[in-house]
């Protein structure tokens, strides 16, 4: 494989995300689940009040791979955290170490900005993911579920 390259997303990739961001809902057997457009990650990632940050790896010239994330807290460390959303590396070039070039920088960012966690979810049956994290030497948090408000549910709630 050729050499990976990370570097930071532009507005100029937006439509490239969106690509990515739907072959992981595929993947993820969710392809129905994903309501944005080019416009939406354009203003999401890019906008001047953007909150989540993205990257490109790149290998041999040719796009293969996006992260997304975002920071956190923790109040117990008392620092902020990172929250990896999405890690995604087109199939053929799984097995190249794209994934985790992509993990590790971000993971450096992590370290060079003082945050106390790198965190992110996993599906419980997306047995090739949670390999490449424990081999990475993440550890899962069993004792924690996640809970989850949108929508309808969401509107509800705020309304009162």
């Amino acid at each position: 494989m050729a050499t990976v390259n990370i570097r930071v997303a532009t507005a100029e990739d937006a439509a490239l995300i969106l690509r990515f961001i739907r072959e992981l809902a595929i993947y993820e057997k969710a392809e129905s689940s994903v309501q944005t457009d080019e416009a939406g990650i354009r203003a999401s990632l890019f906008g001047a009040d953007a909150k989540a940050r993205a990257l490109i790896c790149e290998a041999g010239g040719e796009a293969i791979g996006y992260a997304v994330y975002f920071y956190n807290y923790s109040t117990w460390l008392g620092r902020n955290g990172i929250y990896l959303e999405d890690l995604y590396v087109s199939p053929q070039q799984r097995g190249s170490g794209a994934g985790k070039a992509l993990l590790q920088h971000i993971a450096r960012i992590a370290v060079a900005e003082g945050c106390g966690r790198f965190e992110w979810s996993v599906l419980d049956w997306n047995e090739p993911a949670i390999r490449f994290y424990e081999a990475a030497g993440a550890k899962p948090q069993s004792e924690w579920t996640v809970y989850r408000m949108e929508g309808d549910a969401l509107q509800a709630f705020a309304e009162g």
